[in-house]
């Protein structure tokens, strides 16, 4: 409205204001870096007091870095994701390259040791900002303060609401360090941060779909598109992670090959971490509202909630149980932030969400997944029970399908037509 219906000119000046800022806060940060990397690397510890060089390059990293962040939200805003997912595979390919030749030709070994890591960070981080600045179309960092401090009234809350969810996702860990005994936490803390790697399928879903749907939701729909289209993704986001759940869940054995012998004795806690990472997907989708009605207060609300919850769950849970413990706290926190937004949406967005259907699809796998645990526990032979479970995971994909109506073949024509 304030560009008088120019929406072109208006995602420009919001593009190049957001640029300028994170631009200037990123120089303002690496000044900080260079004029007290002696002081930082004090703090760090003892072992970085003899390169506080590393501080300067890790600083450059982040420059480069946040230099490219809005030129990458602008991709995802424009629905470029052959772009986006391009230039960040360059930036890894480089990235990993340059470490594998300067470990070759020896540098590891030379007094900058493994600073050379830092360099090929940067190398690559430099040469993702230089390819991605041919995607700004000629725009300019340059703030217009009065845009900007609406920008900030709407995302500090968001940050702070990010700042808390952070914490709900690493917090676990710091319980089972400080509140088990010293001579067992660091051996629990292995086992548990095994098996939570092995669950990083489900978060890479999960990062992969908000990647696409943030963009896409707070778009300029009208708001009874925008609430179809919100009720119907999350029955789909469902679906989709309930099918990723089994494949790792009663394939489990399997995955844990991916860790050492030593930490596979976790591997049983493996469904209750996946479980925590479904509903981390849920809560998201039923965020997507007050970002879009400009409540982004809310989202404190949301993540204080399940701080809470993981803080009051994992010191009761984490010194019974141990590892154990800290998984159920941190299932507990998703569904307490689950609660609090669906109350939130309930009382000042109400939405039509499928939970029936959706509730059904979640208590068919569960009751999947019981059933291969029973089967796999009474046939006592491993390709017996492989494959029941490959039987029972094609029924539920095709239980989906049918129930969905869904048509397989318009599906492929339209990702091949895309593609």
């Amino acid at each position: 409205e304030a560009a008088g219906g120019d929406v072109r000119g208006a995602k420009r000046r919001l593009f190049a204001t957001t640029w300028g800022a994170t631009s200037l806060a990123a120089l303002l940060f690496v000044a900080a870096m260079i004029l007290f990397r002696g002081d930082v690397a004090r703090l760090m510890g003892e072992a970085y007091v003899a390169h506080p060089e590393y501080v300067v390059w890790v600083g450059l990293i982040i420059l480069f870095d946040v230099w490219a962040c809005i030129p990458f939200s602008r991709l995802r805003e424009q629905g470029r994701a052959l772009t986006f997912v391009g230039i960040k595979a360059l930036s890894a390919v480089l990235n990993v390259a340059l470490a594998v030749a300067f470990g070759v030709a020896g540098l590891f070994s030379t007094d900058f040791g493994v600073g050379w890591v830092f360099v090929a960070n940067f190398v690559a981080s430099a040469v993702t900002w230089l390819v991605i600045l041919a995607t700004a179309d000629r725009t300019l960092p340059a703030i217009d303060r009065k845009l900007l401090t609406a920008v900030f009234a709407y995302s500090l809350p968001l940050l702070v609401g990010g700042l808390t969810g952070t914490a709900n996702e690493f917090i676990d860990r710091q319980l089972i360090k400080f509140l088990l005994p010293e001579g067992v936490a660091m051996a629990q803390l292995g086992v548990y941060g095994a098996v939570t790697k092995i669950a990083v399928v489900m978060m890479l879903f999960y990062q992969i779909y908000r990647l696409a749907a943030e963009p896409f939701f707070l778009s300029n729909f009208k708001k009874s598109d925008f609430v179809a289209m919100n009720a119907a993704a999350l029955k789909y986001y469902v679906m989709a992670s309930m099918v990723i759940f089994l494949c790792i869940a009663l394939f489990r054995d399997v995955f844990a090959l991916i860790v050492g012998r030593e930490f596979r004795e976790g591997i049983f806690i493996l469904p209750v971490v996946l479980g925590a990472n479904v509903l981390t997907g849920v809560w998201l989708n039923l965020s997507f509202w007050y970002k879009r009605e400009e409540r982004t207060s809310l989202a404190i609300v949301v993540t204080g909630t399940g701080l809470a919850a993981i803080l009051l769950f994992g010191c009761w849970l984490v010194p019974l149980c141990g590892y154990f413990g800290a998984a159920w706290a941190r299932l507990a926190s998703e569904v307490a932030m689950v609660a609090v937004s669906w109350w939130l949406n309930r009382r000042f967005f109400p939405t039509p969400y499928d939970w029936r259907r959706i509730g059904e699809y979640v208590a068919v796998a569960l009751a999947g997944f019981a059933a291969a645990e029973a089967v796999g526990g009474a046939a006592g032979n491993m390709f017996v029970g492989y494959a029941f479970n490959m039987l029972l995971l094609a029924s539920y994909v095709a239980y989906l399908v049918r129930r969905e109506r869904i048509d397989l073949g318009a599906m492929a024509r339209a990702v091949l037509k895309r593609s």
